[in-house]
């Protein structure tokens, strides 16, 4: 009779007892490979990173009715297409423009100066939304209209 093999006398022939053991290794190489990415990127999420938000790459937009063009100077003034309007007439104005197309807010042109303070410009977009104009595009300097 034969001895009883590393089986523990069962008549498994060739069977292994299942391993109770997990190699660790890779999963400790996964987690410092992620550590250090990780280390690596916070520093750039925090520090931010400088844009000129005035330029854009973006197309233009096809539009089939001509939009409404409101701009503000360096100075701060506001005009509507081309003419001037004074801060305290800009709401009621607005809603002039509202009823002229018929409660359908039309397209809007924002342009402003890159140098302008970031409140002023939401000032005026900010009586835009009161006003119920909605549609409101924000104009930049594109790629192929650089100097």
């Amino acid at each position: 009779m034969m001895s009883p093999g590393p089986g523990g006398g069962r008549s498994g022939h060739g069977r292994r007892a299942p391993m109770s053991e997990i190699n660790v290794t890779p999963l400790v190489d996964v987690m410092l490979v992620l550590l250090i990415i990780f280390m690596v990127t916070a520093p750039l999420l925090i520090a931010g990173v400088p844009i000129n938000l005035p330029d854009s790459n973006a197309k233009a937009l096809e539009q089939d009715k001509q939009p409404i063009q409101i701009s503000i100077d360096g100075n701060g003034q506001t005009f509507i297409d081309d003419e001037v309007v004074a801060a305290n007439e800009l709401p009621k104005r607005l809603l002039g423009i509202l009823s002229d197309n018929q409660g359908e807010p039309p397209q809007i042109f924002l342009r402003a100066d890159r140098g302008l303070a970031y409140g002023t410009v939401m000032q005026v977009m900010g009586e835009l939304n009161r006003a119920g104009l909605n549609k409101v595009a924000l104009v930049t300097v594109g790629a192929d209209q650089k100097r």
